[in-house]
């Protein structure tokens, strides 16, 4: 049976990926209006240059840009205003705890809806990346796909 519902975009931080180490990552619920709900559905969002900080006690994410929804009319919302984003206080009071170590923070690696339609944040805590991990990074990915090239070439035979 295929399935005819309609694929909601999922929105990701591909740079964030890059240039840090992840340690460790949450699930988190974001408080939002509905016609950024609506822009997150069409996929009009960026988690470019976007982080989140714990500010008495919540969890604050700063410069997550959503485009306005262009069929509202009752409310002008700033794309970058600060969202709420809802996690258990004991995860709070666990990444407060880690991010006032040296080096650490808080990134949002995706934006997707779950299966009952509610938006959610993958957050995840991380160290940057120096330069040479970097080219250490680029190194195995080049190897790898190396790797899966003649694999596929034996396979053909």
């Amino acid at each position: 049976m295929k399935d005819t519902s309609p694929k909601i975009p999922s929105i990701s931080n591909r740079k964030a990926r890059h240039d840090y180490h992840i340690l460790e990552s949450f699930e988190a619920g974001i408080v939002l209006l509905g016609p950024e709900v609506k822009s997150l559905r069409l996929g009009k969002a960026s988690l470019q240059d976007s982080f989140a900080r714990i500010e008495r006690g919540e969890v604050l994410l700063y410069q997550m840009h959503i485009n306005p929804y262009s069929y509202t009319h009752h409310t002008d919302l700033s794309p970058t205003r600060t969202r709420k984003l809802l996690l258990h206080q004991n995860q709070i009071h666990k990444l407060e705890g880690r991010t006032v170590e040296k080096g650490l923070t808080l990134v949002p690696l995706d934006v997707y809806f779950n299966s009952n339609g509610i938006v959610k944040v993958n957050l995840a805590l991380v160290q940057g990346k120096k330069g040479p991990d970097r080219r250490d990074t680029i190194k195995k990915r080049d190897l790898q796909r190396e790797i899966g090239r003649d694999f596929r070439g034996r396979m053909k035979l």
